[in-house]
């Protein structure tokens, strides 16, 4: 006999995921981006703004928090409805977002949340205010599944110059002591071949992959969104992470050169 289930049975299937960030006017990077890997991965996406930025393929020229009221009304009122399978955080902007979120997955009681720690653009200008740092070490690592920190972003919380493999390492352990459950450091500021390092507290996994040469926005929104998507379908964390890796470099290797006015930035192809 044919199995034929409703559009309510159907819909209840379907994975979910949450991203908590900045808002991204060229829609490379922030909410749509992370919006755009969920779809890919057939994960129904959510989504919760932090700030409004105004930016463009030279980057990012201003930004704005939105009041903490504000961030705190979208989420209750999505999850007093929604419980997604898996979240993530990009740009915070400040304390009391922080707060808020914290406050948020104890209430609805979240799991397998990602932390993208998007502390500064890449133009220079700053996302995040006095004190969010500690903010996010001292709230949301105990509560987060990973964290995704480039090494500029690394240096920042550990408070270590990161030159070298073995230094990602040591800040690494540094983040194991933060409370997180897993972190895994970008290599891409590397002067050498790229690697990731993932560690767990147990065992350091590294992810290599071919340097690509050029400017490509949202790679680190792309990645942590992957990582979601896969945990919200069940992955286990390192597989979850390979994933990521691949799905990244293929959306570097299709990369869109749209037109605009300037040279150089690429779109990623999600």
């Amino acid at each position: 006999m044919l199995d034929v289930k409703t559009h309510g049975e159907m819909a209840k299937a379907q994975k979910t995921a949450l991203t908590i960030a900045g808002f991204d006017p060229t829609g490379g990077a922030g909410i749509q981006a992370d919006l755009k890997v969920f779809h890919s991965y057939n994960v129904y996406g959510f989504s919760a703004a932090t700030s409004i930025t105004a930016q463009n393929s030279q980057g990012v020229k201003h930004v704005e928090g939105l009041s903490n009221k504000l961030v705190q009304r979208q989420l209750d009122v999505l999850l007093e409805d929604f419980t997604p399978d898996a979240l993530k955080t990009g740009v915070l902007f400040g304390v009391p977002t922080v707060y808020t979120i914290y406050e948020v997955i104890s209430t609805y009681k979240l799991k397998n949340l990602v932390i993208d720690p998007v502390l500064i653009a890449s133009a220079g200008v700053e996302l995040a205010a006095a004190g969010t740092v500690k903010a996010i070490k001292e709230m949301l690592m105990p509560c987060a599944a990973v964290i995704t920190p480039n090494i500029p972003e690394a240096q920042i919380f550990t408070a270590l110059s990161i030159k070298n493999l073995e230094d990602m390492k040591e800040a690494a352990r540094r983040f194991i002591d933060f409370g997180v459950k897993a972190v895994v450091i970008k290599g891409g500021h590397l002067e050498s071949t790229p690697i990731d390092v993932f560690y767990d507290g147990k065992d350091f996994v590294l992810f290599t992959s071919p340097r690509t040469q050029g400017e490509y926005h949202g790679t680190g929104c792309v990645f942590s969104a992957a990582i979601t998507a896969n945990l919200a379908l069940e992955k286990p964390l390192t597989e979850a992470i390979g994933q990521a890796k691949t799905k990244v470099t293929n959306a570097i290797e299709g990369a869109n050169n749209l037109r605009h006015k300037y040279t150089g930035m690429k779109f990623l192809a999600i």
